[in-house]
Order: C-alpha cells, then sequence, then structure tokens
C-alpha cells in the first residue's frame, strides 16, 4: 500500500515524540534534545573504545536497582581523557556506588597512582571491585565506608595534606556539595582540578516552578542552583560547565 505524504510526516512526528518521551524520563544521562545524536555519540565514539573491564562493569551495573545513579559511559570516557591531559596521580573520589567512574579514573592514573575513594555504601562498592581486581587497578584504591566530610575535616587539620590533590569528583550528596567544596578547596592543588557532577541536573535547573518533576529531583534542584552560583562567585577558581552526561562543572583552583 503506498504511503502518503501526511502518513510520512503523521510516523516522523510520532518518532520525534517517542524520542522526547524517552528524554524526559527520569535519569536519562543526555541533556541532548534528540535521543538518536546521543546513541550515535555512544556507539560511533564511547563504545568502541570503552576498554573492556568499564563494559562489564556498565553491564553489571545496569541490573542493580539503583543504575540510574551511575556515571555515563560518555563522562567516564571524558573523566579518563582529562585525567591523562592533566597527568593526576592523587585523586579523590566522594560517591562511588558500583565504581564505574572510578574504575574509569584507575585506568587513566599511572601504576602508582593512588584515589581516596568514600561512599556511605560498601555494599555497592563490594558489586563492582572483582570487575576493578580483574583489571589489575585495585591497588590504587583506598576505599573508605562512611560519611566524607569528617574524612574531610580531618586532612585540613594536617597541613601537609594541604594542595596535595591534583584532582577530585564528587558525585553524592547533592544537599553537601556546598560542604564539599568548602572543605576540598583545601586540600586541591593550585592548578588541580574538582569535578562536580549533575550540575545540571536532568535539565531541571531551568525548569518553571510549577514543573512535574519527581520529589527527589525538586528537593535537591535548590542545592543545585545553590551550588552553581556558588561556584560562578568563586574567585578561587576558574569554572567551565559542561552538558556532558547530567551536567558536570570543572573547577581549576587558581589561588
Amino acid at each position: 500500500m503506498e504511503t502518503t505524504s501526511a502518513e510520512v510526516q503523521k510516523n516522523g512526528e510520532q518518532k520525534q515524540q517517542e524520542q522526547v518521551t524517552k528524554h524526559g524520563q527520569v535519569g536519562h544521562k543526555s541533556l541532548l534534545q534528540s535521543d538518536a545524536l546521543y546513541q550515535y555519540i555512544l556507539e560511533t565514539s564511547v563504545y568502541p573504545r570503552e576498554p573492556a573491564p568499564m563494559k562489564e562493569l556498565r553491564e553489571l551495573t545496569a541490573n542493580h536497582p539503583w543504575n540510574l545513579m551511575t556515571t555515563s559511559a560518555d563522562e567516564g570516557q571524558f573523566l579518563n581523557m582529562l585525567l591523562k591531559l592533566i597527568n593526576a596521580k592523587n585523586t579523590m573520589e566522594i560517591g562511588v556506588y558500583t565504581g564505574y567512574s572510578l574504575l574509569s579514573t584507575a585506568l587513566a592514573l599511572p601504576d602508582d597512582g593512588k584515589i581516596l575513594a568514600m561512599d556511605i555504601n560498601r555494599e555497592n562498592y563490594e558489586l563492582g571491585l572483582p570487575v576493578i581486581q580483574k583489571a589489575g587497578v585495585a591497588h590504587k584504591i583506598d576505599f573508605r565506608e562512611g560519611p566524607a566530610l569528617p574524612v574531610l575535616d580531618e586532612m585540613i587539620k594536617d597541613e601537609k595534606m594541604h594542595g596535595s590533590f591534583d584532582f577530585v569528583f564528587v558525585d553524592a550528596d547533592k544537599d553537601n556539595y556546598i560542604n564539599y567544596h568548602k572543605r576540598i578547596i583545601e586540600l586541591v592543588k593550585v592548578g588541580g582540578l574538582i569535578g562536580y557532577d549533575n550540575t545540571l541536573w536532568n535539565g531541571s535547573v531551568v525548569a518553571p516552578p510549577d514543573a512535574p518533576l519527581r520529589k527527589y529531583v525538586r528537593y535537591y534542584r535548590d542545592f543545585v542552583l545553590e551550588l552553581n552560583k556558588a561556584l560562578a562567585a568563586d574567585p578561587r577558581i576558574e569554572i567551565c560547565q559542561l552538558p556532558v552526561g547530567d551536567g558536570i562543572t570543572l573547577c581549576r583552583r587558581v589561588v
């Protein structure tokens, strides 16, 4: 049966609407308007270059009930290259989950590189640990279970820890991002980087007050907005906010 131009247009509009619907799902890791374009990026530039251990951990995490918490594959690729570009050796990660971004970092560091990794849930970390061990990078990781703030406070008391980190990645409780920043800024070296994940928070940072948002998205949005304003006004850092994953803000300490 011949298809009319009107039917072709209708089918095109339907496909476009399906993409919009998918894109609007909570946890969708791309801020691109086109899901097809995001899939193109993954299939063309990310997945073919994704190290086998990272692919294994990504697929393992996909079966976990909290899988929306994981770092996206394109962001993992970005972090891996970034760490190599700055020749990072001593790093910190606050918020680990199953360890996808942690593995990306560990693979980028030299053999004697170190990562202080903190998370309140060891069980999730241990889910990905066998993959990390098989990749031969577990020796680079010092995992600490529990809240990060007390650990940061203890490090700040030690003058030798000031300015000792090349890179810090934060992907944890958004309501404490400001509290983390107040401490991390003392611990990262001048010229070092801090990466704050989720700083565009599902795109909700520009949503109108009456937008239909999930409760947790609406609750944490105010904290993300507060962080973004504070980082933009902080004279101690240079910033670059990127629409990678759910938004990542890079902060380079300058003083």
